[in-house]
């Protein structure tokens, strides 16, 4: 064995050992915190537009595909620099590619929210994805960095509560910003709200978060960018994304790109091996997909996860707005009781990990699905117009079980990881998350449309997307039981 496997495995094993000479940061909370407003505020601008969608539409004059461009581009571009970004937090530092993001996200943010016209929009949040890209794989890289032990878990339960949150709360903050400044001015402040929030935060990061890149056991720090590598999986991963985003809008000639995926992939994996052969860094060490305990296992469950429960937020807002007449304040709160049960389940998951292991994953997976079939069983027969009576536990049940999914498997996919890898390995996690969330969005939209039919009936159509996205989170569970019973010894953090 290596010098510098012992130092890692020493850094796994000893909760103190990978912290540095000095011992913990005692600063690590408060970064923490600073990183986490930081990663709510890009996940928030996932799903905040969703019930701006009419608002968009009328004030810029804009087709409904161009619209979608503004809500869906921007999952697209996060997509595509979120495993580089990670790798350059790696290489370069936390707090510069944090800088650098936020900067970009800021200014983007602002470019939206004063578009004169629907092109301009499309290509600021075009780049304020591009720039989320690179903000949001520095959370989990700090945290693997920052954190060991428990701690990690319950850092990681931070995480998780900010994600969940982050997605059930866009629909409700949307729609309340809304409401106040009118449906005129009201989608502008969804974006503009980003810039005085997002200059305090840098302020924050600039004077917290440590500049230095994550080493390895051995104190040696991760350099450079493996160019080629980023530009394949880039590629790969537009492949899957732009076919999905566009279906949503209606397109369907750029699902000739589809079958370039795999090619790419398998282009990428080829040449991450030959890199790394070589010597030199690569972008993603592809044998931590064999050779680390949880690891492809936990991308597979987190992609099958997002793949199957954001869509539903989507399908219900335009349910909601579009069919039933509900005003965007009104969808957006009835996904309250999924952010109200993730907040209750998610700090606790973090703590309970580190005892459960991937027996948390599977029974919080089995707890969210039995709130979406309540949710599939009783809307056709609830009055359409106290849905609400129905949508409230049935959510919050099902929030109940998603806040114990996200940070749990984040925590034990990464817990073997070393930290020179963090941010690109915590970063490819949720590459799948994104891929997840395009795939579920699309899927679960073409289920809706297809359930409500010719007889333009949106509780049928709304049951159809929730059993399909049931099916979605059967594999899921499935594949997160194979994981246990596979690697049962790989299940408890060390």
């Amino acid at each position: 064995m290596s010098q510098r496997e012992v130092d890692e495995r020493r850094g796994r094993d000893d909760p103190l050992a990978a912290y540095g000479p000095d011992g913990p940061d005692p600063r690590r909370w408060r970064i923490l915190a600073v990183a986490l407003v930081v990663g709510f505020m890009s996940l928030l601008d996932v799903t905040i537009v969703n019930v701006a969608i009419p608002s968009i539409r009328s004030s810029l004059d804009a087709s409904t595909a161009a619209v979608q461009w503004i809500v869906s581009g921007y999952a697209l571009a996060f997509g595509l620099t979120l495993v580089t970004g990670g790798r350059l937090g790696d290489a370069l530092g936390r707090r510069r590619l944090m800088a650098v993001g936020l900067v970009g996200f800021v200014a983007s943010s602002a470019a939206v929210g004063l578009a004169p016209n629907v092109e301009l929009a499309v290509a600021a949040r075009l780049a304020q994805g591009l720039s989320a890209g690179l903000l949001t794989p520095q959370n989990s890289g700090l945290i693997q960095d920052l954190f060991r032990g428990p701690e990690r878990g319950r850092a990681f339960g931070l995480f998780g509560l900010t994600v969940s949150l982050s997605s059930a709360a866009g629909p409700v903050v949307g729609g309340a910003v809304i409401a106040l400044l009118g449906e005129e001015q009201g989608w502008r402040w969804l974006f503009l709200v980003n810039v005085p929030i997002g200059l305090v935060a840098l302020v924050a990061i600039l004077r917290l978060v440590p500049a230095e890149p994550a080493r390895d056991g051995g104190g040696q720090a991760a350099t450079g960018l493996d160019t080629v590598g980023a530009l394949l999986l880039g590629a790969a991963v537009l492949a899957v994304l732009w076919p999905l985003v566009s279906v949503e809008g209606g397109a369907r000639l750029p699902l000739l790109a589809l079958p370039l995926a795999p090619l790419l992939a398998v282009a990428f994996v080829r040449w991450e091996r030959r890199t790394a052969a070589a010597g030199r860094a690569p972008l993603l060490d592809v044998a931590l997909l064999r050779g680390t305990p949880g690891y492809a296992g936990g991308i597979l469950v987190g992609t099958l996860y997002f793949t199957g429960f954001t869509g539903i937020f989507l399908v219900l807002s335009v349910a909601l707005q579009e069919d039933l007449g509900y005003s965007a304040l009104a969808a957006g709160l009835l996904t309250v009781p999924f952010a109200l049960g993730s907040a209750v389940t998610s700090p606790l998951a973090g703590r309970w990990v580190s005892r459960i292991g991937r027996r948390l994953t599977v029974v919080a997976i089995v707890v969210m699905m039995s709130g979406v079939a309540g949710l599939a069983l009783l809307a056709p027969v609830a009055d359409p117009d106290r849905l609400w009576w129905v949508v409230v536990p049935t959510l919050l049940l099902a929030g109940l079980g998603g806040g114990g999914v996200i940070s749990p498997n984040f925590t034990l996919s990464l817990e073997s990881v070393p930290p020179r890898m963090g941010g690109a390995a915590g970063a490819a996690l949720q590459t799948g998350q994104r891929i997840g969330s395009a795939l579920g969005a699309a899927l679960l939209v073409t289920a809706y449309q297809a359930g409500a039919g010719r007889r333009d009936d949106p509780v049928r159509g709304l049951q159809v997307a929730l059993v399909v996205a049931l099916l979605v989170l059967a594999v899921a569970l499935a594949t997160a039981v194979r994981d246990l019973r596979v690697r049962p010894d790989a299940q408890q953090p060390r």
